[in-house]
């Protein structure tokens, strides 16, 4: 019959104590210098060599040679009291779990006067001493604040708060530590050296582990893989099937499936988990684990050789791999989840599915908030992964609705209110938003004097010609989507999601997008340069980037131009025709000419510096200022704010140009030869360049409006009158 291992090896003297430095020098240069206390309390987790160094002091202390730091092992007190001894008659080892009442207190003070029969002292060690009663230590407490010149005391605890403290002031106190894994490692290699028996190197982490730094557990756990040793001896598989852990090769198929977003690997791994029998929360502590070790490695490269991660030398060169391909604030988002997750599965009716949940959330960082799901995400950018959208950029678009009519914009003559009366009272058809190529073009030179009629509908604007080099361009169109995610991922992520090429002539590459917020945010800023930038680096020369809204209605090729300006004359509203038309305004006929406030039309803004201006009372008070629409009219599609500021300014420089043009040629455009209330000649301040934008833009009013700004259009109307 076989020894236990931590008993067959339970240390003897001080120096044979591992790991507890901190404890057993200050106690040998006490047993030197001859200040020893008569009661000392030792401190710490089980298994770490409490009661081993008390039944040393005691040895120490009762030595013929001593008090003495080293034993000499030979007489008869120190043959007693070894590892493997009898124990001595004056050395009283009482377990307080048992005899921790007030009447085992009384019993022991009432022997303790007695002197001892053979020793130098006579010594009581009091193990698991939180177990004694508070009238218990109440009773011991005279005797150990002044007990009689041969008697010690030693308490030995795990929970050292809960001895009170008038006990705990007359004591020494020495608090023991869990043993370092690599000591730990160390004194196995040791013993297993002395056993003979041969051992695979991967496998003694993992007692180290399960031994979680007590001493005695560790060499419990050890002892037991002795008993189930062949003549291979410890061998990796044999560890991990009996202590329960996760097999390390699983480990690194399910990181690396995470590495590569493979949910189907990852799912697979945990199928096997569960179909194997093993504990779902000892798998998640496992891969918590791993994640540890990934974290440190990432931020420390030379971990593995500084001795912070206690694995062999063919793993530690997985692991780098392994943090190399998932990155720094990917595994620690993946760490807390599972930090996190550890905690909801105790006492969780189904672990599995708190499992599974925890991989989903690390396999997809977009569909949760926070700064460590963003971190991960950009991470994947810049590694060059592919992050799924956002849950609202990929909706479908819901279905058109009836547009809210906007608010109405008052008219200055008294006529107006009756005339929009008249309209509301007429129910008017759905009307269809025009297409982009179906606007009147720009005005050709003509006399002023004749009213401004709008131009037939130009013919269809060919599709973008591919040059050349389009060709090229469209095969290496990969490599500068490559380029361009290393300038600027957040470019990249615009372009590579919504644009494709749709056509190059010479030096100028078309981009057509397939939703308009998409190509509002690419066409605001500098964002043409980066990729004219990374298609030059790939293909070399000097390129320009224009971009187009793909699929849009219209005899086109199915793309608009994205910073066309809109033309300066546009449609005025209908007007029924019942109802009375505004009076039309009256010219004035110089600057200084004060216009009256009834047949004047809206003041305009301030003209350029330089010209005349008529004073006016309504100078200040704009009827229509530049704000933005009503909260009620509904944006563009795609999620976007509305018509931005420069839309307008661009839309009242092409006005302004047209003006400077003349009069339009009529046509058959379906629009109105002229606007409502005006007279048939145009007098020369009304064809003024600066102003006349303003008045144009101001003009459009009701369906006008909502078509040219928010592509809108009304399929119904309802009457509240």
């Amino acid at each position: 019959m076989s020894l236990a291992l931590y008993r067959k090896y339970r240390p003897g003297t001080f120096a044979e104590v591992k790991g507890q430095e901190h404890v057993t020098e200050p106690l040998r240069q006490a047993l030197r210098t001859g200040r020893i206390n008569h009661a000392y309390l030792f401190s710490g987790p089980r298994g770490c060599g409490k009661t081993s160094s008390a039944r040393i002091l005691a040895r120490s202390l009762n030595c013929e040679k001593g008090p003495t730091p080293d034993p000499c092992g030979v007489c008869e007190s120190c043959v007693a009291l070894a590892p493997t001894g009898p124990g001595h008659l004056d050395v009283i080892e009482i377990d307080a779990a048992s005899h921790g009442g007030v009447d085992d207190a009384r019993d022991l003070r009432e022997r303790a006067f007695f002197a001892p029969v053979a020793a130098r002292f006579k010594i009581y060690i009091i193990d698991e001493a939180h177990m004694v009663t508070r009238e218990g230590f109440n009773a011991l407490l005279k005797l150990v604040e002044e007990p009689p010149p041969h008697l010690k005391f030693v308490f030995a605890t795990t929970e050292p708060e809960k001895v009170i403290g008038t006990i705990k002031s007359r004591t020494h106190h020495y608090p023991f530590r869990l043993m370092p894994p690599a000591t730990l490692r160390q004194l196995m290699e040791e013993i297993l050296g002395s056993e003979s028996v041969p051992y695979e190197p991967a496998a003694l982490p993992l007692v180290v582990r399960a031994g979680a730094g007590s001493a005695r557990d560790s060499l419990s756990i050890l002892d037991q893989l002795l008993a189930g040793a062949d003549d291979a001896g410890i061998t990796y598989a044999r560890a991990v099937s009996l202590l329960g852990y996760t097999d390390a090769d699983l480990l690194d198929e399910i990181v690396t499936a995470f590495a590569r977003r493979d949910g189907a690997k990852v799912f697979a791994a945990v199928n096997r988990i569960i179909e194997g029998g093993h504990d779902p929360r000892r798998f998640a502590a496992d891969l918590l684990e791993r994640f540890r070790d990934l974290v440190v490695i990432a931020n420390v490269p030379e971990a593995t050789s500084s001795g912070l991660l206690d694995h062999p030398a063919d793993e530690l060169e997985r692991l780098a791999a392994q943090a190399a391909s998932m990155g720094p604030a990917e595994l620690t988002r993946a760490a807390e989840v599972f930090n996190a997750g550890l905690t909801e599965m105790r006492g969780a009716t189904s672990p599995r599915l708190l499992l599974e949940l925890m991989c989903a959330r690390v396999l997809l960082p977009g569909a949760e908030g926070g700064e460590a799901a963003m971190m991960a995400r950009l991470e994947r950018l810049e590694r060059g992964g592919v992050v799924a959208a956002a849950p609202a950029a990929v909706a479908a678009p819901a279905e058109p609705s009836p547009a809210p009519r906007p608010a109405a914009r008052p008219e200055p003559a008294p006529a107006a209110p009756r005339a929009e009366e008249a309209e509301r009272a007429e129910p008017r058809p759905p009307a269809a938003r025009p297409a982009a190529d179906d606007w009147p073009a720009a005005a050709k030179p003509g006399s002023g004097g004749q009213p401004r009629r709008p131009e037939p509908a130009s013919d269809p604007a060919p599709a973008p010609r591919v040059a050349p080099q389009g060709g090229a361009l469209q095969h290496t169109w990969p490599q500068v989507l490559d380029v361009l995610r290393r300038r600027s991922p957040a470019v990249w992520a615009n372009v590579s999601t919504h644009a494709e090429v749709i056509g190059v002539e010479g030096n100028i590459v078309t981009l057509g997008y397939s939703q308009v917020g998409a190509m509002r945010y690419f066409v605001n800023g500098t964002k043409d340069t980066v990729v004219a930038a990374a298609i030059a680096e790939v293909m070399g020369g000097t390129w320009k980037v224009e971009a187009v809204v793909a699929g849009s209605s219209g005899p086109s090729a199915g793309a608009a131009p994205a910073r066309q300006a809109p033309p300066a004359a546009r449609p005025a509203p209908s007007r029924p025709e019942n109802a009375a038309p505004a009076p039309a305004p009256q010219a004035s006929p110089s600057p200084q000419a004060a216009p009256s406030a009834q047949a004047s039309p809206p003041a305009r803004r301030q003209p350029a510096a330089g010209r005349p201006q008529a004073p006016s009372s309504q100078a200040d008070d704009d009827p229509w200022p530049d704000a933005p629409p009503p909260d009620d009219v509904g944006g563009p599609p795609g999620g976007g704010r509305g018509p931005a500021r420069g839309g307008l300014a661009a839309a009242r420089s092409a006005a302004n140009a047209a003006a400077q043009a003349g009069p339009r040629q009529a046509g058959a455009t379906g629009w109105p030869d002229a606007v409502p209330g005006r007279t048939g000649a145009v007098e020369a301040d009304e064809v003024d360049p600066d102003n006349d934008a303003d008045a144009d833009a101001d003009a459009l009013t009701g369906m006008a409006l909502v078509q040219r700004e928010l592509g809108g259009q009304i399929i119904g109307e309802i009457d509240h009158s």
